[in-house]
């Protein structure tokens, strides 16, 4: 009979007390890492609901102060609607240079130029052509007259102005 003597356990280096103070170090790592990403994934769907409440409201109230400085506008043509059967001509055409001036300066404020390319070379980006004239004291290919001005909306072109353009006599 062979002597078979129970084989002595391989030794442990570390305790299992170290094993499980380790184990639950690393758990308490892993939950907080977890709970920092759970905050951080909130933070940022809330930054990204804010961004899109923002751009919807932008784009619902872009153009209230442009109507704001609009409204004066409005009112001074009501009014010389409503007083054209009392006033005289010279009444008339005041209130019209005034009302021009307040639209004028609302326009303005919103940051659109007035384009009125008159004498300047003709340009197909800035301008449309309605007609070419001869023309003796013009530069061929320059702006004679302008039909209707442009505008432009931080030098983005609204509108084209409407020109003349001169051509060289026959």
């Amino acid at each position: 009979m062979t002597d078979e003597s129970p084989q002595a356990a391989p030794e442990q280096t570390p305790d299992v007390a170290q094993l499980q103070a380790q184990l639950a170090d690393a758990e308490a790592r892993a939950a907080a890492a977890r709970d920092q990403h759970l905050r951080a994934v909130a933070e940022l769907d809330n930054v990204r609901k804010r961004a899109q409440r923002d751009v919807e409201n932008a784009h619902r109230y872009a153009l209230e102060k442009f109507a704001a400085d609009l409204l004066p506008v409005k009112d001074s043509l009501d009014l010389a609607i409503e007083n054209s059967a009392r006033a005289d001509a010279a009444a008339l055409i005041e209130g019209q240079a005034a009302t021009q001036r307040l639209l004028a300066k609302a326009i303005e404020r919103a940051g659109i130029v007035e384009l009125n390319p008159q004498g300047e070379p003709f340009d197909a980006n800035l301008h449309e052509a309605m007609a070419a004239q001869p023309s003796a004291t013009a530069e061929p290919n320059s702006v004679l007259a302008v039909v209707q001005r442009g505008y432009s909306l931080n030098g983005r072109l609204l509108r084209a102005a409407r020109v003349v353009i001169a051509r060289a006599p026959e």
